[in-house]
């Protein structure tokens, strides 16, 4: 079988590799997509956060399809389509998927049902290779009480944590307004219903925040872990307002007002990941029948892998790009 591998720091190939089989408590899964994460550019140059040991096959955005079940395995059986959360307990340690052990960028792979969400008719695959940014976003706005029809939302950065946080906020009913410099991801938040966008670049993104929300949000989602982004996000509350820090900025120390979080009486609230809520994400995800497909905006086959990493690379052409293994 074709798999994707990172042999060592900044070492990108696609190789072929042996079936895997699995045991009586596991399942075999056919892997159909999986999106290109941030974090899987900082695997690939030896720069992530926790001890990696290489070769390692990436990939922890993924949807599959149950084609083995194991002798002792239930509630799963053949055809099924599942995704699987990135954060897993084995036996022996707690695994990220897709860095402390191997991902979904293979044709085929074992994993313990444990790990797997089935999905719904509802949620097709195209839906279901963003569900673990999606979960991120998710718990981004339900961190902080969630949100409604008659509150304002703003996203600050709209990569793809921002962008699934925006389609969060827009399926719970509120008002979204995305700030970000990229001309992309502005097209990108209207057309998954975002209210209005705003160019930090064009002038005073608080000003225009203040303008647009009368006052300011309800809610602010801190998605880009960017400084400038990160010293506006108490401005872009409203007195009162709640702040979710979901952009990840480790090891950078900057100036930034902490005085307001007292001045406005803000409740700030830090997330990470998405514990526990992706049976309600993807419950949320079929319900409202939420459209996705703009924050995906190139697909490659396995063997391009190395052209995908590259045109991922690049934040005024892609957000989310998908490898399309089976």
């Amino acid at each position: 079988m074709k798999a994707l591998i990172f042999a060592e720091p900044k070492s990108l190939m696609v190789v072929d590799q042996p079936m895997p089989s699995i045991t009586a408590n596991e399942v075999m899964i056919r892997s159909r997509r999986v999106g290109i994460c941030h974090s899987d550019y900082e695997l690939l140059a030896g720069q992530y956060i926790i001890p990696i040991s290489y070769p390692v096959t990436p990939g922890h955005e993924w949807v599959g399809e149950v084609v083995e079940v194991g002798a002792n395995v239930t509630g799963l059986a053949k055809g099924d389509r599942v995704v699987g959360e990135c954060v897993i307990k084995t036996p022996e340690r707690i695994h990220h998927f897709g860095f402390s052990m191997n991902g979904a960028n293979r044709e085929f792979f074992a994993a313990r049902p444990e790990w797997l969400h089935k999905l719904p008719d509802g949620v097709d695959d195209a839906k279901a290779a963003l569900i673990e940014p999606f979960t991120c976003g998710y718990y981004a706005v339900m961190r902080n009480g969630g949100t409604n029809a008659a509150e304002t939302v703003v996203i600050s950065g709209g990569g793809t944590i921002g962008l699934v946080s925006a389609a969060a906020a827009i399926g719970m009913g509120a008002r979204v307004i995305v700030v970000d410099p990229v001309p992309l991801r502005r097209e990108i938040a209207l057309r998954l219903g975002a209210d209005g966008v705003i160019d930090p670049a064009a002038g005073d993104a608080v000003e225009a925040v203040a303008e647009m929300t009368k006052g300011g949000a309800d809610l602010v989602v801190e998605a880009a872990g960017h400084a400038a982004s990160l010293a506006n996000v108490f401005d872009y509350a409203r007195p009162e307002g709640r702040v979710s820090m979901v952009g990840i900025n480790i090891g950078q120390k900057f100036p930034v007002e902490l005085g307001k979080i007292q001045i406005k009486d803000l409740t700030v609230r830090g997330c990470i990941g998405s514990p526990g809520v992706w049976p309600a994400a993807i419950r949320f995800l079929e319900r409202t029948g939420i459209d996705l497909s703009p924050i995906q905006t190139q697909s490659f086959a396995l063997k391009d892998a190395a052209a995908a990493y590259e045109l991922g690379k690049k934040a005024d052409q892609a957000v989310k790009v998908t490898l399309e293994i089976s």
